[in-house]
């Protein structure tokens, strides 16, 4: 399963108490803390002059609540799709993150009872190909294990953290390239 070649904007959730203490998140269905309010309202004001048209979110509570910031900033509806919550870690929720992770991604190992990183990726694929059938440009509200997945179906190194809260536009590859391009936005001043 590839990619639809259109471009979109992808927003990872804003931070978690457990994000800032370096826990495997999951499934676990954690809420923002007040950092990640606060980086949720900057990006809203960050998007605000994109002229976003869609906005399809992760029905976990962190990228739902990041999307509902931005969407009543836009005037608009977040639409969820359960394809693009973050991927099950299984018996690694709520441990520190750890050398586990790479062979993960790798397709070396996965822990009891998650989900497999090849599986991650056709779903994360299969979830943002049914946002692009909506009105563009699109923004997708999700997770940063699942960006990892659609780093590598658009060709790019998976392994590379996405920041909090901090609007990126994804763009399909040109004639002359193999990998698609990820552009972050210039973060609006503080409020």
């Amino acid at each position: 399963m590839t990619l639809t070649p259109t471009p979109f904007w992808f927003l990872r959730h804003g931070e978690t108490d457990w994000n800032a203490q370096g826990l495997s998140q999951g499934r676990t269905d954690i809420p923002l803390n007040q950092v990640g309010e606060a980086q949720a309202a900057r990006a809203a004001r960050t998007i605000l002059p994109i002229g976003i048209a869609s906005i399809v979110a992760s029905p976990l509570l962190r990228a739902r609540r990041t999307a509902e910031v931005t969407a009543a900033a836009l005037g608009l509806e977040v639409a969820l799709d359960e394809d693009l919550a973050e991927v099950d870690f299984g018996s690694q929720e709520g441990l520190p993150m750890g050398d586990w992770y790479d062979d993960w991604i790798a397709g070396d190992y996965t822990p009891e009872g998650a989900e497999s990183f090849a599986a991650l990726r056709e779903r994360a694929v299969r979830g943002v190909n049914r946002a692009l059938a909506r009105p563009g440009p699109v923004l997708v509200v999700a997770h940063g294990a699942l960006f990892r997945a659609l780093r590598q179906a658009a060709g790019l190194e998976a392994n590379v953290r996405t920041p909090n809260a901090l609007p990126l536009l994804l763009e399909p590859p040109g004639p002359a390239d193999t990998a698609w391009r990820i552009t972050p936005a210039l973060l609006a001043p503080e409020a």
